[in-house]
């Protein structure tokens, strides 16, 4: 082989092993270098794509607990409000009772007192009756200059005065 490379002239000897090493470096990168290059980016993509999916899992698992928890927390809401009311029923219903028997009580203490009033007031009548019959007849006595005690019991006449009023 006459070829002119200029004033490169590689030795035939020298350029067969230079292939020869640039072959066996191309198969060696081919079979061993680049697999594991391939094999620690199929690695990384997974572990990215991986931690991708399993951060969207817990998204979705985190959204669905997020409204399990809402519908809890609306339901609780629910119920409470349904114990306030049914507090204000059982208070309204205790303030009415209390009421009514407030009322029942009053009115038997206002028959009592009026029970009471009407006993003491014929006890007054009945003794102002009798002090005033008295006097009656006592100022009698005093205007007539004697006694007229005996007079008025016989012939009743202060019970007639008072049972003509």
């Amino acid at each position: 082989m006459n070829v002119e490379l200029g004033p490169l002239k590689p030795e035939p000897a020298e350029l067969i092993v230079g292939l020869l090493c640039f072959f066996l470096m191309f198969w060696l990168l081919g079979r061993k270098v680049l697999p594991r290059i391939d094999r620690v980016q199929a690695e990384r993509r997974d572990a990215i794509e991986g931690r991708e999916e399993r951060a969207e899992g817990l998204r979705e698992e985190a959204e669905r607990i997020h409204r399990a928890y809402r519908q809890e927390l609306a339901d609780a809401r629910h119920q409470a409000a349904r114990i306030r009311q049914e507090a204000a029923e059982q208070g309204a219903a205790i303030i009415a009772a209390a009421r009514e028997e407030g009322v029942r009580e009053r009115d038997r203490l206002v028959a009592e007192a009026n029970a009471r009033i009407a006993v003491d007031q014929a006890l007054a009548a009945v003794t102002l009756r009798q002090d005033v019959g008295e006097l009656a007849v006592e100022l009698a006595g005093r205007v007539v200059g004697e006694s007229v005690s005996a007079v008025a019991a016989r012939r009743d006449t202060v019970e007639r005065f008072f049972d003509e009023r």
